[in-house]
């Protein structure tokens, strides 16, 4: 059974990974908000993509630092930093996706989710 409560800490993380994702220039940062949704296995999906290799690392990265370091959380689960073309970092309540922009595009996740409350963050200047 789902909770209805967002947890601080859940807010925590969501807050955190953002501003990981804005700090290293993510591109089309986004949130889908799953909580309304019976089947969905998160309460929140974060997505971002970069347009390398490179910055997808740094933004996982980064957002490994700041959740650890401003919330006391680690990841529960982690995938895709073999070949940082898709990155999954799973905090139970909201699991992250890092996309380099042609697999992003090519698998168009959001749109799977459409049904979701969806917040779009402006890109970092």
């Amino acid at each position: 059974m789902r909770k209805d409560k967002v947890t601080d800490n859940t807010v925590c993380i969501v807050e955190n990974v953002i501003q990981a994702m804005q700090d290293k220039k993510a591109k089309k940062v986004l949130s889908l908000d799953l909580k309304g949704i019976s089947d969905a296995v998160s309460d929140y999906f974060i997505i971002c993509h970069g347009t390398s290799t490179t910055q997808v690392d740094a933004i996982f990265d980064n957002i490994i630092e700041k959740v650890q370091e401003n919330c006391g959380t680690k990841p529960f689960h982690q995938e895709g930093t073999e070949n940082s073309e898709w990155i999954l970092i799973d905090y139970f309540d909201v699991v992250i996706h890092i996309f380099r922009e042609d697999i992003r595009e090519f698998y168009k996740l959001e749109d799977l989710w459409a049904d979701a409350v969806i917040t779009r963050y402006d890109d970092a200047e």
